[in-house]
């Protein structure tokens, strides 16, 4: 397994994730997020909080 890198930077129901492949963000609630990740591809996203459980689901095929 290869080294890894990631950022948050939380303003309120709205994230900010850097890592080394780019930016992405994130707008939603404790256990629901949506947002665009750093490829350009939508998701929705449902979690179980405290316990490291979720669920995501790519809705758009990126960048053209």
């Amino acid at each position: 397994m290869g080294w890894s890198f990631r950022r948050s930077i939380n303003l309120g129901p709205f994230r900010i994730n850097i890592s080394k492949s780019g930016i992405s963000y994130s707008f939603g609630l404790a256990g629901f997020r949506a947002g665009v990740n750093a490829k350009g591809r939508k998701y929705t996203s449902v979690s179980v909080p405290g316990t490291g459980l979720r669920y995501q689901k790519t809705l758009g095929s990126g960048k053209k």
